[in-house]
């Protein structure tokens, strides 16, 4: 799975000098380098232009790499609401989006993701692009709740799906969400509400089509 990246990445992805900086500022400030891949985070950018979507939700913002990914996909009439626990973190992603020209598009929301979520329910909120990247143990949750945050035919776009290739391959080592995963990729598959394919591309992609 590795190799297999590694060839993706060296031949589909340009060097791009602002996201290496991103990476750098989340080295530099102790963070875990848990960003997505660099072709995954261009696969980001094309769906959230091909979509047309001009209303994003991430969960889990970290350094603001995959945000930078989501925003270059709407241009100057989209925006982003990013959803991050750490405070810090979202000071840092909302920095690095500043850089990347996007500081009147993106707001964040702290705290545990769940409550805000449940807020934006409250608040009828709609938004028709979702990426969630954050704690597996609650994807199924996060899931649901995007689903009643979608607009008919929103796209919601889970990272890490595959577990290191631990979900398939047994001579992985498991991660300790595998069993969460191989749960929560069934769940995706069968959903009634959702059309959804997993494109094995970094840590594995989920694409779900909210049906309309």
């Amino acid at each position: 799975m590795k190799q297999l990246n590694t060839y993706i990445d060296s031949v589909f992805y340009q060097q791009n000098t602002l996201l290496e900086d991103v990476l750098s500022s989340i080295e530099e400030n102790g963070m875990r380098p848990i960003s997505v891949s660099p072709s995954s985070g261009k696969l980001l950018t094309m769906l959230v232009s091909i979509s047309g979507a001009k209303s994003i939700l991430e969960i889990g913002a970290l350094g603001g790499y995959s945000g930078i990914c989501l925003a270059r996909g709407f241009g100057k009439e989209g925006r982003l609401t990013s959803l991050e626990l750490e405070e810090s973190y979202a000071k840092l992603a909302n920095s690095n989006l500043a850089k990347a020209g996007f500081a009147d598009q993106v707001s964040y929301m702290t705290g545990p993701a769940l409550q805000s979520l449940e807020k934006l329910v409250e608040e009828n909120k709609r938004f028709d692009f979702f990426f969630i990247d954050a704690d597996k143990e609650n994807y199924e949750n996060y899931l649901r709740l995007c689903i009643e945050l979608a607009e008919p035919g929103a796209l919601i776009i889970t990272d890490n799906v595959l577990a290191n290739g631990s979900v398939v391959d047994s001579e992985v080592i498991p991660k300790r969400y595998t069993e969460v995963m191989k749960r929560f990729n069934i769940t995706v598959a069968n959903h009634p509400q959702l059309e959804s394919l997993l494109i094995p591309i970094g840590d594995g992609m989920t694409i779900s089509q909210v049906k309309k």
